[in-house]
């Protein structure tokens, strides 16, 4: 059935098992990436609350792969040019921000590529149904062309062509989506996790830096 179909049909299915292609390659990248990222975000965590900042700012290239870290090298910089400056902090909303410009460098870091699962899960759909349509249209012209009566053997490659490209079409399209979904839900809990390293290494930073 491929073998026999026109040019443009075999354009579409190429590209469609392209996008495919290139959706799971992301999906398996990611998943990867996610898993260390929490993996390596509990042990963060866990020597973050066993240890003082100055410890952990010597040892965070130990967790490169944890989101936290990037958060906390952000805040850290902030806190040592305040207490260089001052030996203390005096401006917690800079600190505030500065943790935050972290928690969002670090969620678009994580979002990298969603673009492309969003836009093959909106797409492919209808480069599926471009190549349905031509499949009808070569399905009518053979009746036209036909002389006598018509029979299903005469139109139904063209047909099948069709109902061939709009199955691709979806079967690029549904995981996708479902991949898209997937991950921006995780990229929404790590940021809020993340949300919640930032008050918490504010707390720290007001019990051992902040005059009272």
């Amino acid at each position: 059935m491929i073998g026999d179909a026109g040019p443009v049909p075999k354009a579409v299915m190429a590209v469609l098992l392209g996008f495919s292609l290139f959706s799971f390659t992301i999906f398996f990248s990611k998943f990867g990436a996610f898993r260390a990222a929490h993996d390596a975000n509990r042990r963060f965590l866990d020597a973050f609350r066993k240890n003082p900042l100055e410890a952990m700012a010597t040892a965070v290239a130990q967790y490169k792969a944890a989101p936290m870290a990037g958060v906390f090298e952000i805040g850290y910089a902030e806190v040592a040019r305040q207490v260089n400056a001052h030996s203390t902090i005096r401006n917690l909303i800079a600190l505030e921000r500065s943790l935050q410009l972290g928690v969002n460098d670090e969620v678009a870091r994580m979002e990298k590529n969603m673009s492309w699962l969003a836009t093959i899960a909106a797409v492919c759909p209808f480069i599926g149904l471009l190549g349905t349509v031509v499949g009808i249209i070569d399905a009518f012209q053979v009746l036209g062309s036909a002389s006598g009566a018509a029979s299903i053997s005469a139109v139904g490659p063209g047909i099948s062509e069709a109902l061939f490209t709009t199955a691709l079409g979806l079967f690029a399209a549904i995981p996708a989506a479902v991949m898209y979904n997937y991950f921006g839900n995780a990229i929404k809990e790590m940021g809020q996790r993340m949300d919640d390293f930032a008050l918490e290494f504010m707390n720290v930073t007001e019990r051992n830096f902040v005059e009272r």
